[in-house]
């Protein structure tokens, strides 16, 4: 029998699944995010979108995440948030060093991979240094990842 996977103690609310082909995926980071409550409440019924955003360090050395949607959350009728508005990163002060340079140096971009509430029921988001992909890159990735399957399926079919 094989071995049971074994469940994360975490819930994922948005998942960027397009990032990993248009981006190579260099160092990840954990940061934390700056939420207001309504905006908490609107992460927990699952409905955020992170694919077309993006984090970037300003000019006070402060990361920033730009472009995710958490919607409204529609109970909270007065105070109610912006659902595209800049979210602040909380990420250690050594990591946002390395964040700054990777951008400034090697011309990487920051990206968001997926938010999720951590056992603490944290909202926490995971953000990686990543590098564009050229368009013959995503080729030469999808025509491996079909001979993978292909072989895997051939395999199956001897044994």
């Amino acid at each position: 029998m094989a071995a049971e996977k074994e469940k994360p103690n975490y819930k994922i609310v948005a998942d960027n699944r397009r990032a990993r082909h248009d981006y190579e995926i260099g160092e990840v980071f954990e940061a934390g995010l700056m939420l207001t409550g309504p905006e908490v409440k609107s992460l927990r019924t699952g409905k955020a979108t992170v694919a077309e955003s993006y984090a970037a360090v300003d000019r006070n050395g402060e990361p920033y995440l730009y472009n995710a949607n958490i919607p409204e959350y529609l109970q909270a009728n007065r105070n109610n948030h912006e659902p595209k508005r800049p979210r602040k990163l909380l990420v250690h002060a050594k990591e946002i060093v390395k964040l700054a340079k990777g951008v400034e140096r090697e011309g990487m971009t920051i990206v968001p991979l997926r938010i999720y509430f951590n056992a603490e029921g944290r909202a926490k988001v995971v953000i990686a240094l990543a590098r564009g992909k050229q368009l013959h890159d995503k080729r030469e990735a999808e025509k491996t990842r079909d001979w993978n399957r292909d072989k895997s399926r051939l395999m199956r079919q001897r044994g």
